[in-house]
């Protein structure tokens, strides 16, 4: 079971930590040093305020049967990066939970889906500001891909639209709509583990 990061807490339905009051309690974030090496923690909101925080993420890349890429455009609510196209799902572990549980986690709360064949790609770690909200991603994100082999139902809270696309698809869409300032690092990072997945065919 994942390790939340306040004690005598639940999780809400959107896997926010909520107090026995039902008064949300601060987000934590498990911060690291640059060989991945955990050496603390940090709430949510000042991890990401400049210059940033390095501290632990994933990333969750996930195909259909026909090889592509499903893509969400994030919910207009959210405080970091609203509106924006991204991979299929993005996050952070709790303060001691397993980088591959907190993606499967996150990846039923925002898509419904459960990942078949989810398995980790490596890890990358960035520094991208976001001109937008001035916050600051400084991450060591651990990446997975996998089958998605049921159609998402997203939560409007997290997820403003879903698309699979091709690869031609998706560089059609690079050019013409806003993404995460992060995308083309996870993505570029994961692309070994994503040809192996989806073979020559695929065409990433």
């Amino acid at each position: 079971m994942p390790t939340t990061p306040v004690t005598e807490a639940s999780s809400s339905p959107n896997g926010v930590p909520d107090s026995s009051n039902g008064v949300p309690e601060p987000i934590l974030l498990e911060l690291v040093d640059e060989l991945g090496q955990t050496i603390g923690t940090a709430e949510k909101l000042s991890a990401h305020q400049p210059p940033g925080k390095l501290h632990r993420a994933f990333s969750v890349f996930l195909f259909d049967e026909q090889g592509r890429l499903l893509i969400q455009r994030r919910a207009l609510g959210k405080y970091h990066s609203p509106g924006v196209w991204s991979n299929t799902c993005c996050g952070h572990p709790y303060p001691g939970e397993a980088p591959f549980a907190a993606a499967a986690r996150r990846t039923y709360e925002e898509l419904g889906i459960s990942p078949s064949l989810l398995a980790e790609a490596g890890t990358v770690r960035y520094n991208h500001p976001d001109p937008d909200s001035g916050l600051v991603e400084q991450e060591y994100n651990h990446l997975f891909v996998g089958m998605a082999q049921a159609p998402p139902l997203p939560d409007p809270e997290e997820v403003g639209e879903t698309v699979f696309v091709t690869p031609a698809e998706l560089t059609k869409r690079h050019d013409e709509a806003r993404f995460s300032a992060w995308f083309m690092s996870v993505l570029d990072a994961a692309r070994p583990a994503i040809r192996e997945l989806t073979g020559p065919a695929g065409g990433w």
